[in-house]
């Protein structure tokens, strides 16, 4: 009798304990004001916390950072020695980093950087540099030395700004045979054609944005059928469709993130980071000055946008923002507040509300990457 009361016990024991919420570890990309290199925190994704942030390791302005496919390492666009380049980490099981080599980009310091699906290699952009680069990645994912790949020209639209070529980005078609590089000098996407077995990339086409606009980021579409392409200096998304045979973007609208009476009421506003929501029904952009994430609702199976919301950050001057892996929290980095501030976002709608109280303090955080669970 003992025994069975036991195991009743435990049996309702076991359905009255709730499962253990899944954690995230995070890590912050920073730059400069303070910030001393790459921190951490952890995500609770059912209450939408984050727990304070702490160093994860020391190194000079890590602004950008990107997961290997395999999720064991992490790289950063930073500086050492005041050389810019890439910087190469192994993610332990606590989630800290156990910096292993650094590689620089023939360039100097890159804005952004994106490693191929494949694990073979990173792509890095200098926007200073004006350039793309290739760094191979051997089997244990160390970067070797960088092929450096020159951009030409410039738009001469913005005076200032678009004089000559300023790469910004860097990320992969669906199917991985293309690389992709906006350009916000030269006013237009960068297209490479990737060439797996050295490996390398060769240059394939050009995709022209609208006049003036200066592109920064882009995304594809869930479906790979359209790209989505931010322009910092317009502060709008144009959209293209995209032809994975020809390997050939084409423009089809662009929809301005802020109307002209909220972009006149700050003296400088600038776009900064676009997302696609894991459902593919909604995109989010980040505005610069006006201090706010832009909704948009996709429309025509993926070829328009229509805003829906603007929302305030909580913070000062996000330049990037990320979304859970799950699509249910948006997190804000505000640069020049020194914060990260979460919002929730409603499935249904994509609409975001801010998580009250839910803000940590980050030195001078530039990018938000979501890591493996915690264990």
């Amino acid at each position: 009798m003992k025994l069975r009361h036991l195991a009743s016990a435990a049996l309702l024991l076991a359905f009255a304990t709730p499962l253990s919420a899944e954690i995230r570890h995070v890590y912050f990309g920073t730059g400069g004001r303070g910030a001393k290199g790459i921190y951490r925190a952890t995500f609770d994704l059912e209450k939408g916390r984050l727990t304070d942030a702490e160093l994860a390791h020391e190194i000079g302005s890590p602004g950008f950072l990107a997961l290997h496919p395999d999720g064991t390492k992490l790289y950063a666009a930073a500086t050492q020695d005041n050389v810019g380049g890439v910087a190469a980490y192994h993610i332990g099981e606590d989630g800290g980093l156990e910096f292993f080599h650094f590689e620089p980009t023939g360039s100097g310091g890159a804005a952004h950087l994106a490693v191929h699906p494949s694990g073979k290699f990173v792509l890095t952009a200098q926007y200073g540099g004006g350039s793309t680069s290739l760094l191979p990645l051997d089997g244990e994912g160390r970067p070797g030395e960088a092929t450096v790949t020159p951009h030409e020209g410039g738009s001469g639209v913005v005076a200032g700004r678009q004089d000559s070529p300023h790469p910004h980005w860097c990320g992969y078609s669906p199917d991985g045979n293309y690389a992709f590089v906006p350009d916000l000098g030269m006013d237009g996407i960068v297209i490479y054609r990737i060439d797996l077995d050295q490996p390398a990339i060769e240059k394939h086409g050009f995709a022209e944005s609208v006049s003036g606009g200066g592109p920064r980021h882009m995304r594809f579409s869930n479906d790979g059928k359209f790209i989505y392409l931010l322009n910092e200096l317009s502060l709008s998304v144009t959209v293209f469709s995209w032809d994975a045979a020809e390997g050939r973007a084409e423009r089809l609208s662009t929809t301005p993130a802020l109307g002209e009476e909220a972009k006149a009421a700050e003296s400088f506003n600038s776009a900064a980071e676009i997302l696609v929501h894991p459902s593919g029904s909604f995109v989010y952009s980040s505005n610069r000055g006006h201090d706010s994430v832009t909704v948009y609702r996709i429309g025509d199976g993926g070829a328009s946008l229509e805003v829906v919301q603007v929302q305030p950050v909580r913070g000062a001057f996000p330049r990037n923002i990320n979304l859970d892996p799950g699509g249910n929290w948006l997190l804000a980095a505000g640069a020049d507040s020194h914060t990260v501030a979460v919002h929730a976002v409603d499935p249904d709608s994509g609409l975001l509300t801010y998580q009250r109280g839910a803000i940590i303090q980050v030195p001078a955080p530039i990018c938000i990457l979501f890591g493996p669970e915690a264990k």
